[in-house]
């Protein structure tokens, strides 16, 4: 995306919550981005698409609670942009519904600086649509008015004209309205609308934590009390609530609202995330092993340099995939030096890492661990064969001993090491005493030691009673019972996007 001549600053709509509506638009601008200025309704994980080194600025408005005023905001972004920065103003939902970025507009204008505006997904219109509520339909609604809540209600004269909105009788949309709602429907019933008209309260719409209540003009209010609602809401008024009974598809997922913590490596744990996040669950991400560099090369490069020589190699992960293959760049080598050799996959996932390379792979088992890779190999296949394994520094030693057993000789080279990352646990511990966690997942034997070795042997079967745990297959399993836990969910096929469905299959089953 090329600059634009002249632009500094970027008002960007950062949308309702849930992430994956940002724009696309918004996402090439961050990547771009020096500094962003970003509010509470707009997700901080939309930070990672800022490229990197960019500066981070958190200026609250949070409803009445707000860390820097209006005019300071404005202040800064052009202190920022006149500094030579390019300024993306990330604001929740559209910067021009009720969002205030037509007087932050103006004042940059003002200044001599040009800006442009990124239109965001409203939570006026988002909110209401993951609630199951369409805002027209034509046989209920075939307007929809869009309202401030925040309108002073002691003030002389109101902006807002009560008397017309009960003419039209369309869909009443009400943004920030929490506060004034007991005034609101004071004023909505006292300008003619039906005090049995629908009314639903939708709170952090499109996040997995949304809730919505639904009444009617007269009983809301109780009814929100009873609930524990509080902001952020939305307010809908109007006959297209009564369609959330049968159109509620977010809140119906099988994972919905459930709190899951995922405690693979930091960088893989993206994708995981995402699968747990379209069934419905809020990912709560505690990385217990991280991958770094073996502590000597030696092994792994005296192999790399006589490649030719292997009648087979074999990746058990996708990080062997990963690491083996940068050393082989940087020693100098390149894919050529494979000719000849096959390439034997654990599992899928490293099989799409090594074809993603432009290689094929000859064998992948059926069953994704490593007595499977010596099945489907065949005795006849490892006698006299010679085969070169990139892994883990520490991993089962089942299938050098087995192929070594069977005739055939065998390089065990550390293309990686795992180490536990220094992760504060007080707050996962927390969360978990407080009964805030509903499942625990792993991903490898060395994921849940790691997550043991955060507690004493008490402190962990006291914090995970009641909390269910899902393993990605049964050498995983064996670890974790071998520490004390009990085991709920494993997948038939060993790979995470299995496990993911297997975990949603649980919740819905029940």
């Amino acid at each position: 995306m090329a600059e634009k001549k002249g632009v500094k600053v970027y008002l960007v709509g950062a949308g309702p919550g849930d992430p994956g509506l940002i724009t696309v638009k918004a996402v090439a601008v961050l990547n771009r981005a020096d500094c962003v200025i970003y509010d509470f309704l707009a997700n901080a994980r939309l930070l990672e698409y800022a490229k990197p080194g960019s500066e981070h600025i958190y200026v609250g408005k949070k409803g009445s609670a707000k860390t820097i005023a209006q005019d300071e905001i404005t202040a800064l972004i052009i202190k920022k942009a006149k500094a030579g920065k390019l300024v993306v103003r990330l604001k929740g939902g559209d910067p021009f519904v009720f969002g205030r970025g037509a007087e932050e507009a103006e004042e940059i204008r003002k200044a001599g600086l040009m800006f442009e505006i990124v239109p965001g997904v409203t939570s006026a219109v988002a909110a209401p649509a993951y609630a199951g509520i369409p805002l027209t339909h034509r046989d209920l609604a075939s307007s929809v008015t869009f309202v401030t809540g925040q309108e002073d209600p002691l003030k002389e004269r109101s902006n807002i004209a009560w008397d017309k909105l009960s003419t039209g009788r369309g869909t009443l949309v009400f943004l920030m309205g929490w506060k004034n709602l007991p005034f609101i429907m004071t004023k909505l019933m006292a300008n003619g609308w039906d005090v049995a008209t629908p009314v639903a309260l939708v709170r952090w719409g499109t996040l997995t934590k949304q809730e919505c209540v639904v009444g009617r003009l007269d009983n809301i209010i109780s009814l929100a009390e009873t609930a524990g609602i509080k902001p952020p809401v939305i307010t809908v008024v109007g006959d297209v609530v009564g369609l959330r009974e049968r159109l509620n598809w977010f809140e119906t997922k099988p994972l919905f609202g459930r709190r899951i913590v995922v405690t693979r490596a930091l960088e893989q744990a993206g994708a995981f995330t995402a699968l747990l996040e379209a069934e419905g669950a809020e990912p709560v991400t505690f990385p217990t092993i991280k991958t770094v560099a073996p502590p000597a090369w030696k092994p792994l490069d005296a192999a790399i340099k006589r490649l030719s020589s292997y009648d087979w190699a074999i990746f058990t992960s996708v990080n062997g995939v990963k690491y083996f293959f940068e050393r082989l760049r940087f020693l100098g080598y390149d894919l050529r030096e494979l000719k000849g050799v096959k390439l034997c996959a654990i599992g899928p996932r490293t099989e799409e890492a090594i074809v993603a390379l432009g290689l094929n792979v000859s064998l992948t088992p059926k069953e994704y661990r490593a007595e499977a890779i010596i099945s489907a190999l065949g005795k006849k296949s490892i006698k006299g064969r010679r085969f070169l394994l990139a892994r883990a520094m520490q991993a089962r030693e089942i299938l050098p001993v087995e192929i070594k057993r069977l005739g055939g000789k065998i390089d065990v080279c550390p293309a990686y090491k795992t180490i536990r990352p220094r992760k504060e646990a007080g707050v996962l511990k927390k969360e978990l005493a407080d009964g805030l966690i509903d499942m625990v997942t792993f991903t490898s034997s060395s994921t849940v030691t790691n997550f043991a070795k955060n507690f004493t042997k008490q402190e962990l079967s006291r914090l995970m009673a009641g909390v269910k745990v899902a393993c990605i297959g049964p050498i995983t399993a064996d670890t974790a019972r071998e520490l004390g836990l009990n085991v709920d969910v494993m997948p038939k096929a060993y790979t995470v996007p299995a496990l993911a469905e297997a975990m949603a299959e649980y919740y819905r089953g029940r």
